[in-house]
């Protein structure tokens, strides 16, 4: 019979179906046994009973293991008291393979034990939940930039010199003669596709050699870019906006269920909505400096300081939505950013800082266009400049403003599913002290 997955079951009530997975839990009571089925798609308690099925069956039924792997054939029946509205009266299974001692039992586990153990801790139920969000999330972001007639360009994964600073590199062997390093952002490489598409976006890992241990960095994360020509700064708060109401939209829409399993509080993504509040880094400062002296945070911020994560939290709490900031300190941000021409202390940069305290979620603004100041900036950061000459070539040969970001996609699931650390948004973290399973 041709296998039905459980989250068809509801079509098929009265018909005799076979389903292919793992044991998920499993409990008897005299002539009846109710082994709960996982296939990937949803979870189905199935029921045994004695006298319908031969007494090998039965004894099996009885005896397997949690995440033993089964076939099991059976009739679909309506049953009101069920999460998913049926359940399964089994004729008969097929033990694939029984399994004993299953390390992850339903008592409580530490973190530490749960990690070495990822490649099974993510068949739990709201593991499970985080990573249907994460390809939701996923794919409402292609969704989204396709609509909007973006070019998927991928960027190199080995790159020949630094885009966010020399300290937070991954060096690699390449071939022996020369060296390469990991990505750590496509936006160099977007402007050139931008430059030949008018509107193109990057979607890939990226690698951050930071000696962070904060619940927010991993040094392996997806990240989408877009970079857009003729564009400016505030062109791209209106896509970034877009975007994230697009993606709050789809997750409500496809992974409610999934939500509620999380136990999040789905009226804080509902209550999201535009316009996002726009708040200039002077007016950040002030806001800042405020919650300094009414004892809300302990250091003092500066001008021309960068915000750590108690700087975005206290910001982020004073709106009800996102929020963008923008013209940060020139002296903070990379080397390709366009200044202000009326304040050349300050960048055409943007931030958008997610509620609840998830921080930065997009980081990225308006480029630098002119030739000259691109070659003093390459200079001024010790960059090599025979690796940029590339680069410089976009300012060489039809220079024109533009710009763009990057938001990270495991940033975006934590505060979509209202998850405390970034670690369970991607099926295998890579953390400062994290290099398996």
């Amino acid at each position: 019979m041709k296998q039905t997955y459980i989250n068809q079951l509801k079509d098929h009530i009265g018909e005799q179906v076979t389903l292919k997975g793992w044991l998920y839990n499993s409990r008897s009571s005299g002539k009846l046994v109710f082994p709960q089925l996982r296939d990937g798609t949803g979870i189905v308690q199935c029921v045994v009973f004695k006298g319908n099925v031969s007494e090998e069956v039965f004894e099996q039924a009885k005896s397997l293991g949690q995440e033993s792997s089964l076939i099991v054939h059976g009739t679909v029946k309506e049953d009101d008291r069920s999460a998913i509205g049926v359940e399964i009266d089994v004729s008969d299974l097929e033990v694939v393979q029984n399994s004993t001692d299953y390390p992850i039992t339903p008592k409580e586990h530490g973190t530490e034990f749960l990690m070495d153990n990822r490649h099974l801790w993510i068949r739990s139920k709201k593991q499970h939940a985080v990573l249907r969000v994460r390809h939701t999330i996923i794919k409402a972001v292609r969704d989204f930039f396709d609509e909007q007639d973006f070019i998927l360009a991928d960027t190199p994964i080995f790159t020949p010199a630094a885009c966010e600073g020399t300290t937070t590199l991954f060096e690699v062997d390449y071939f022996g003669d020369e060296k390469a390093y990991l990505t750590q952002s496509g936006q160099l490489y977007n402007e050139a596709t931008a430059a030949a598409f008018g509107k193109s976006y990057a979607f890939g890992p990226t690698f951050r050699a930071e000696k962070s241990k904060t619940r927010r960095h991993l040094t392996e994360f997806w990240m989408v870019e877009p970079e857009v020509a003729y564009a400016t700064y505030e062109d791209m708060m209106d896509l970034g906006e877009a975007m994230i109401l697009f993606i709050v939209e789809r997750v409500l829409k496809d992974r409610r269920e999934d939500l509620e399993t999380l136990e999040r509080d789905i009226s804080v993504l509902e209550n999201i909505k535009a316009p996002f509040p726009r708040v200039h880094y002077d007016e950040a400062v002030e806001i800042l400096q405020e919650g300094n002296e009414k004892g809300a945070l302990e250091n003092k911020f500066e001008w021309g300081g960068d915000f750590g994560s108690p700087d975005e939290t206290y910001l982020s709490a004073q709106f009800d939505q996102p929020i963008f900031v923008h013209h940060f300190p020139a002296a903070i941000k990379g080397f390709y950013f366009e200044i202000d021409p009326e304040r050349p202390e300050c960048a055409l940069g943007i931030d958008l800082l997610a509620p609840e305290g998830y921080g930065e979620i997009i980081g990225g603004g308006e480029r630098a266009m002119d030739l000259e100041y691109l070659e003093k900036q390459v200079e001024a950061h010790d960059l090599p400049k025979e690796d940029f000459q590339w680069y410089l070539d976009l300012r060489r040969y039809g220079s024109v403003p533009h710009s763009g970001y990057g938001m990270g996609i495991e940033r975006c699931v934590a505060w979509m599913c209202g998850i405390e650390h970034v670690r369970e948004t991607i099926p295998f973290p890579r953390m400062l002290y994290r290099l398996k399973p």
